[in-house]
């Protein structure tokens, strides 16, 4: 009873990670706190399913389609919609009407269903069709820059942009990677010292907030099926 994931980072400005899972008796999982909007695509006895999914602020528990096989990509941060406010779309998504076995609607348009291999292509096209798009000033500020303009406007962009505070994204990534350190067999102590944590109650409370489990249920792989890949296994 497993989630089965593979996960690769891409050289695409406008791509985080693409992943793909696979269901094995499980009918619901922990679901993770994460800073990234994303497109969605399942096949489940026969059928084709997409989605876009939402950043999410806290864990929680969602279902899982049983049997299913997922191919997803995560935007990077600072990416949007251009027909749907990213705010909106913050611990929720959307399924996407009218899919079939090839091809998915999105913004009024046809699009066809990518593989793991080609979700990139997928992401160009529509980047040059304006349906992603992204803002330079908080990629700017995601890389360290400081821009030019009042704190306020940063902070609204970023909203605007990302559904989520600066802050928000800080804690989510940092609570993730500490999830991914103690999955790894790092001792809390360290990684809670190593990731500016106060103290250990500090990131026990964070990995409860996001992560939705305790430092010795990801060290010892228990708490049942979660909706991240612990492991990080690359398929590049």
């Amino acid at each position: 009873m497993e989630l089965r994931f593979g996960t690769r980072q891409s050289d695409s400005p406008w791509v985080g990670t693409v992943w793909t899972c696979t269901s094995e008796q499980v009918t619901e999982m922990t679901s993770v706190a994460g800073v990234r909007w994303g497109l969605v695509f399942w096949r489940q006895d026969g059928r084709a399913y997409a989605s876009i999914t939402g950043p999410g602020t806290r864990a929680g528990t969602a279902p899982v389609p049983e049997g299913a096989v997922f191919t997803g990509i995560d935007f990077a941060v600072g990416t949007s919609l251009r027909a749907m406010p990213m705010p909106a779309l913050v611990d929720g998504g959307v399924e996407l009407p009218d899919t079939t076995r090839r091809t998915f609607r999105l913004d009024g348009a046809r699009w066809e269903i990518p593989g793991p291999d080609d979700a990139e292509a997928l992401v160009e096209r529509l980047v040059r069709a304006g349906i992603v798009v992204g803002d330079p000033l908080v990629a700017g500020v995601l890389r360290g820059h400081r821009p030019d303009v009042s704190e306020r406007t940063v902070e609204r962009r970023f909203r605007a942009v990302t559904g989520l505070t600066r802050g928000a994204v800080r804690q989510i990534e940092r609570a993730r990677t500490a999830a991914g350190r103690l999955a790894a067999g790092e001792p809390a102590a360290d990684v809670a010292a190593g990731l500016g944590y106060f103290d250990e109650p500090h990131l026990a409370r964070a990995l409860r907030s996001y992560v939705g489990r305790t430092a010795g249920q990801l060290r010892q792989g228990t708490g049942g099926a979660i909706g991240l890949d612990l492991a990080q296994r690359s398929t590049s």
